[in-house]
């Protein structure tokens, strides 16, 4: 681990601290030739049982500059030393789209979303696809991929995942370049839906980072995931309405058939994308839109419980 996320860190009496026997805590300095000479707060860790499970959160919030570090640490891995750099954010979900097009709407000559351009709608499909599924794959092996760092000392381990993330989250805004080049070249402007964007993309977060935290702790102690997760992703996006209109399946299966796809949480993500990008051109079928927004508060909230489970064993099995 690079010595900028070390300095972060506190000393330890105990390298193999875990959260259940340890918790970081801020304390004064009380005497008065302290107060003159040293800082007017540091870092020490206390050994005491349970006290980290009460003050977890807190701890979160207390090592951010931790998430910061790590999160710019991925960012710079991921295009170092590569040809073309970022434009690799810009070429995969445009070819993805090309290909998708040319299927879906000529092949198979599927109808859009009103009278917005086929490869518009796809597109609009493919920003927050394209950011769940990598960040799925990131956070899913966040946690081996930082094995030293986990076995050193004792930090909220959930920055990790969330920090990797963060580096999906670049890739999307990269490629929301090719959105707005793609609006202008169309001639197709988005309305006022557009100002729901942002909640939309916060829901794409949790979609991806519930999932991602109950697979990352799967993964320390079942490598085996490292091999499902591709799998998973390629499946889900045939599964996913981002190649078609989630119309389709509703006018061709009725709406109980619909009820049961919406349980697949990228429904709700992907149908709220189309909604705010494509205005008035795109419709949500509000009952599927409620149980995919239900289904995402749950992965989350398992995720998030299964995650806390079993963080004190990561460093003894990772």
């Amino acid at each position: 681990m690079s010595t900028e996320a070390d300095q972060l860190l506190p000393p330890v009496t105990n390298p193999l601290a875990t959260p259940g026997s340890s918790v970081v805590r801020e304390v004064a300095a009380k005497s008065p030739l302290s107060a003159v000479n040293a800082p007017r707060s540091k870092h020490e860790l206390v050994l005491e049982s349970g006290r980290a499970e009460r003050q977890y959160w807190r701890d979160l919030w207390h090592y951010r500059e931790l998430f910061y570090i790590l999160a710019w640490r991925d960012i710079s891995v991921r295009y170092k030393q590569t040809v073309i750099g970022v434009a690799w954010a810009l070429i995969q979900p445009l070819l993805t789209m090309l290909i998708m097009t040319v299927i879906f709407g000529k092949v198979a000559n599927l109808p859009s979303e009103g009278q917005a351009p086929y490869a518009l709608m796809v597109f609009a499909a493919m920003l927050p696809w394209m950011f769940f599924s990598t960040a799925l794959s990131a956070a899913s092996q966040s946690l081996v991929g930082n094995a030293q760092l986990i076995s050193k000392v004792y930090f909220p381990r959930m920055i990790i995942p969330a920090s990797a993330v963060i580096t999906s989250f670049v890739d999307f805004l990269i490629s929301f370049l090719i959105l707005i080049g793609m609006m202008a070249w169309y001639r197709f402007w988005p309305d006022w839906h557009i100002i729901a964007l942002p909640l939309l993309m916060a829901l794409a977060f949790l979609a991806a980072i519930g999932p991602g935290l109950w697979i990352t702790a799967l993964n320390v102690k079942y490598r085996d995931f490292r091999y499902v997760i591709p799998f998973l992703v390629q499946f889900g996006l045939y599964v996913s309405p981002v190649g078609y209109s989630s119309d389709v399946i509703r006018q061709r299966f009725g709406d109980m058939a619909f009820l049961l796809y919406s349980l697949n949480p990228m429904v709700a993500v992907i149908d709220g994308f189309r909604w705010a990008i494509l205005g008035g051109e795109a419709t949500i079928y509000w009952p599927g839109f409620l149980l995919s927004l239900l289904v995402v508060g749950l992965f989350m909230l398992v995720g998030v419980r299964y995650f806390r489970k079993t963080e004190r064993t990561f460093a003894d099995i990772i």
